[in-house]
């Protein structure tokens, strides 16, 4: 099975259209050898695109017993949630040293929520000072910003920096209410920002909702300008479902997309902000 690879917009590298998330087994403690194995397994089933955060319990430790030699040959990111620069900074020497790498291909400013951490971030000693230092310093290749809670503070991030990657919700619910789809995801194609899919899955309602018809909402999401979807998995059997998924993948249609998005319209609200 080969997974097909896809421009991350105008960082230039090819990254498989499956990435492995950081959720899943690999936001645990205490489970080395099965976040070991996932790693390992998904490099070996030919995902390149790896991906953790400073938020996610033991997952950038299980990178870096998992890598080991083989660090070289992946597309390998982190994010902060830290909204100050001297925070980033301590958070991005933990990573590294947690990750036993000396970069990040990806560092991403993880979650912005509100105009006031907008302009925390942004402004005079904010995180991005940071972000912005550590790519000058060779630390991180490239610079993301992520989040799903409103699409319009995630657009005015891409207006006030140039970032390169931007991490955000598609799934066939997403449209229905304050859509990412409709208002970051054009304006990001259009800067040739690489678009990065998560909650493809609704946060593992989609198995609750349509257990035989997972690869309908993979598809959904490849089939709008993303560049790859990252997808957490708990065991080894789950990854090689999705990786499936991706070596088999042919584009839904936009008749397709809206028929399986209006199914689900009547309870958008409650998939999107879903709280187990």
């Amino acid at each position: 099975m080969r997974i097909p690879q896809r421009k991350l917009g105008k960082t230039g590298v090819n990254v498989t259209i499956m990435g492995l998330g950081g959720e899943g087994v690999l936001r645990t403690f205490g489970h080395e050898k099965e976040a070991e194995r996932l790693i390992n397994s998904a490099i070996d089933l030919g995902i390149n695109y790896f991906e953790s955060a400073r938020a996610y319990s033991g997952s950038e430790s299980y990178y870096g017993i998992a890598l080991k030699g083989r660090r070289k040959d992946i597309f390998l990111t982190s994010k902060s949630h830290a909204r100050d620069r001297k925070e980033a900074i301590a958070h991005l020497q933990t990573t590294l040293r947690n990750m036993k790498t000396d970069h990040l291909d990806l560092w991403q400013v993880h979650d912005v929520r509100t105009e006031d951490e907008i302009d925390e971030i942004f402004g005079k000693g904010g995180a991005i000072e940071a972000f912005i230092e550590a790519k000058e310093k060779g630390l991180t290749r490239f610079i993301g910003v992520t989040g799903h809670h409103d699409p319009a503070i995630i657009r005015k991030c891409l207006e006030r920096f140039d970032f390169d990657t931007v991490l955000i919700p598609v799934n066939p619910a997403e449209p229905h209410y304050k859509s990412f789809v409709s208002h970051v995801i054009p304006f990001a194609a259009e800067k040739q920002i690489g678009i990065i899919a998560m909650k493809v899955y609704l946060r593992g309602l989609a198995a609750q909702i349509n257990p035989t018809g997972l690869q309908h909402f993979y598809r959904y999401a490849l089939s709008y300008s993303v560049s790859t979807a990252v997808i957490g998995c708990d065991t080894v059997e789950q990854l090689e479902e999705n990786v499936r998924f991706a070596s088999s993948f042919t584009p839904m249609s936009p008749e397709e997309q809206k028929l399986l998005s209006e199914k689900l319209s009547p309870m958008a609200r409650r998939l999107m902000y879903y709280k187990p």
